[in-house]
């Protein structure tokens, strides 16, 4: 499965870790962080804020230059709040996503759109794209239990 999923994310503000009492990192209020870890890990650039379109655009992109689809190809998609992007924000992602998605050709199978993986109170998401074959489309839709996935 890990040959078939890609992730990125983007920051828009730090968290706090209880313990350490300041934020992971500094970031201003018209700034962004492209590839920004769940940790706190540096990105690949940082600038001024942009259009939830153009930001959704440049993950989308950057995912799909690594992890290239074809028409047919069927997929997974998990936009993630990292933990302070409301519901209302993922799903303005999502719709550019999925856009992006069906200008490749590819069928979104189960899309996941909520915190699944959260970096405390940070403003930001992830987006997670796997290119499903049979056995991992299975698996995906398996039942199970747990605190933040449930099928």
């Amino acid at each position: 499965a890990a040959d078939s999923c890609r992730s990125i994310g983007v920051a828009l503000s730090s968290c706090t870790v209880p313990q350490a009492g300041k934020p992971t990192f500094e970031i201003a209020d018209d700034e962004i962080e492209m590839g920004m870890g769940i940790h706190g890990e540096p990105g690949i650039w940082r600038g001024k804020l942009r259009t939830a379109d153009e930001i959704a655009t440049e993950m989308m992109e950057r995912l799909l230059a690594d992890i290239p689809l074809a028409s047919g190809d069927r997929v997974s998609i998990m936009v993630n709040s990292l933990g302070a992007t409301p519901p209302e924000e993922l799903y303005i992602l999502y719709n550019k996503v999925k856009a992006e998605l069906e200008l490749t050709g590819s069928k979104i199978v189960m899309p996941l759109v909520g915190r699944y993986a959260t970096s405390m109170e940070m403003a930001g998401v992830s987006f997670t794209l796997c290119k499903l074959d049979e056995e991992l489309e299975t698996l995906l839709a398996a039942p199970c239990d747990c605190a933040f996935w449930r099928v």
